[in-house]
C-alpha cells in the first residue's frame, strides 16, 4: 500500500463508515469493522463524535471488543465501558494480556470494577487480582507473565522439542528464560543462538549470563530508557529475590513513550492526555476551566504589581504602551528553557551532577539574550520617543527579565520534580509568574526611580 494512501486511509474509512451509517446500511458497517484490524478500529471510535461511536461500538463483533478496547485512550474507553453490561466487560477482557487487563480494570470506577470480577471465572478473577497487585506506572503494571523458562542443564535439543510440543510462542518472543528449579533468574537464551548452534550443546554453555532484568517496582519511564538504550524487543521482570514473574515487550514500551511525549505536550496548556477529543462539551469545559482559572490568578497577581505603579502611569502613559514587551520577551525565553529542561529530565539527561552547569549555561544564555535584545530595543525606543533615558530602563529591564527567565525556566523545573509535582502540569504557570512579575517590577520601578 503506497504511503499516502496509508495514512488516508483512516480518514478514508472514517468517510465511508459515516456516509453507510447515515444511510442507515447497518449489516454493510458490520461487514467493514469485521475486515478492520481493532487499532484501526480503535482509531475510528475515537475519531468519532458520541452518537456515531455508540452505534459503531454495536456494530463490532463482540469476540473483538476486547482487542479493541486495549487500543483505546482511558477517556473514550470509560465512555463506552459506561454502556456495557459487566458481563460483557468480563467477556471482553477474556483474553487480554495481563498487562492491558489491569489497565482496563483500573480505569472502572469502583461500582463497576466490582460487579466486573463477580462476573469473571475463577481463573480470570485470579489473573485481575495479580494484575492489580502491582504498582499503576511500574514494570508491574507493563508485564506479562507468558514467558518460556527453560533449565540451564539440557541440551539444545531438548528444547527445541519442548518448543515444537507447545507448538506456538508467544508473541514478540526473541528469548527463552533460563530459570533454576527455584524460578531465579539465570539468563537468557536467544532463538537466534538456538537455532544456530548444534542440539548436543547444553544451554548453559551457550546462555547470556549478562541479560539485564528488571526490577518489578521500575517506574515504567525508566523501564522505557532501558529499552531505548538497548534496543531491547524484550526484557525479564523480576522481584526482589530475583524470581521471573515476567516479561515486557516493546509493543507496551512503545505505548510508554507515546503517552509520556502526548502527556508532556499537553500538560504545558493545562489538558488532561488521555482526554476524548469528541467529549461533551460541559465536561471539557470544566476540566478547561481549573487551569484558566489558576492562570487568572497569577495574571491578577501580576495586575496587582502593576498597580503599586499607577502613578507613574499616569505620568507618564506610554509606559503603559512599552509595558508589555518585557513580560512577553521574558515569558518566551523562559519557556524555551523550561520545554528543554523538562524534556532533559523525561529522557533521563539531567541528573544531581550536572544540575549546577545547566543552570549557569542558562544563567549565560540569558545574560547575552539580555544584552543583545536589550541595546536592539533600547536603540528602537530611544529613536521613536527620542528619549534615551526611557530607552536605558526599558533596556535595564529587558536584561533583568531575560536573566531571571533563563535562572527560572531550568530552575523551577528540578524544584517542582524534587517536590514530587508534574513539571509539564505546574512549570509553565509558575514560569509566566516569574517573568510577569519580575518583568513588570523592573520596568515600572526603575521607570519610578529615574523618570519621575
Amino acid at each position: 500500500m503506497p504511503e499516502a494512501f496509508e495514512q488516508d486511509y483512516p480518514l478514508q474509512q472514517l468517510k465511508q463508515v459515516t456516509k453507510s451509517l447515515n444511510s442507515g446500511q447497518f449489516v454493510q458497517v458490520r461487514g467493514m469493522l469485521a475486515k478492520t484490524a481493532p487499532c484501526d478500529t480503535a482509531l475510528l471510535l475515537e475519531s468519532s463524535p458520541h452518537k456515531v461511536r455508540r452505534m459503531l461500538w454495536q456494530l463490532v463483533d463482540p469476540d473483538v471488543r476486547g482487542d479493541v478496547l486495549e487500543e483505546l485512550s482511558e477517556d473514550v474507553r470509560l465512555g463506552i465501558i459506561a454502556q456495557m453490561e459487566p458481563e460483557h466487560i468480563a467477556a471482553a477482557t477474556e483474553d487480554m494480556d495481563d498487562d492491558d487487563l489491569g489497565e482496563v480494570l483500573r480505569s472502572l470506577p469502583d461500582t463497576v470494577y466490582q460487579d466486573v470480577v463477580s462476573a469473571m471465572d475463577s481463573q480470570d478473577r485470579e489473573r485481575a487480582t495479580q494484575a492489580l497487585s502491582y504498582q499503576e506506572r511500574s514494570a508491574g503494571a507493563l508485564m506479562n507473565s507468558d514467558t518460556v523458562t527453560i533449565r540451564p542443564d539440557v541440551t539444545l535439543d531438548v528444547v527445541l522439542r519442548y518448543l515444537r510440543l507447545r507448538g506456538e510462542l508467544p508473541e514478540g518472543t526473541d528469548d527463552l528464560y533460563v530459570v533454576d528449579k527455584h524460578n531465579c533468574f539465570l539468563g537468557a537464551l536467544s532463538l537466534t543462538t538456538l537455532l544456530t548452534n548444534s542440539s548436543d550443546k547444553v544451554v548453559r554453555d551457550l546462555m547470556d549470563e549478562d541479560c539485564e532484568s528488571i526490577p518489578i517496582s521500575m517506574d515504567e519511564s525508566d523501564v522505557a530508557q532501558l529499552f531505548e538504550r538497548h534496543n531491547w524487543i524484550s526484557a525479564p521482570v523480576v522481584d526482589d529475590n530475583a524470581h521471573l514473574l515476567g516479561r515486557i515487550t516493546i509493543d507496551d514500551i512503545v505505548d510508554v513513550i507515546r503517552e509520556d511525549a502526548e502527556h508532556s505536550m499537553l500538560s504545558l496548556a493545562g489538558l488532561d492526555d488521555e482526554e476524548d477529543t469528541f467529549a461533551p462539551v460541559l465536561k471539557s469545559s470544566q476540566r478547561r476551566s481549573i487551569w484558566l482559572g489558576v492562570n487568572l490568578l497569577t495574571a491578577l497577581l501580576a495586575a496587582i504589581v502593576a498597580s503599586f505603579f499607577e502613578n507613574t502611569l499616569a505620568i507618564l502613559p506610554i509606559l503603559a504602551v512599552l509595558n508589555g514587551i518585557v513580560p512577553s520577551m521574558g515569558g518566551v525565553a523562559g519557556s524555551q528553557t523550561l520545554t528543554l529542561v523538562i524534556r532533559g529530565i523525561a529522557v533521563g539527561h539531567i541528573n544531581q551532577t550536572n544540575q549546577r552547569f545547566l543552570l549557569l549555561k542558562e544563567l549565560a544564555i540569558g545574560a547575552l539574550n539580555g544584552v543583545i535584545w536589550s541595546v536592539l530595543i533600547a536603540g528602537v525606543v530611544a529613536l521613536w520617543q527620542w528619549d534615551f533615558k526611557l530607552g536605558a530602563v526599558l533596556a535595564f529591564a529587558m536584561f533583568m527579565n531575560l536573566v531571571a527567565a533563563g535562572i527560572a525556566g531550568a530552575s523551577i523545573p528540578l524544584i517542582l520534580k524534587k517536590m514530587k509535582i508534574d513539571p509539564a502540569l505546574a512549570g509553565s504557570v509558575v514560569l509566566t509568574t516569574v517573568t510577569d512579575i519580575v518583568g513588570i517590577f523592573a520596568f515600572l520601578g526603575t521607570a519610578t526611580w529615574l523618570l519621575i
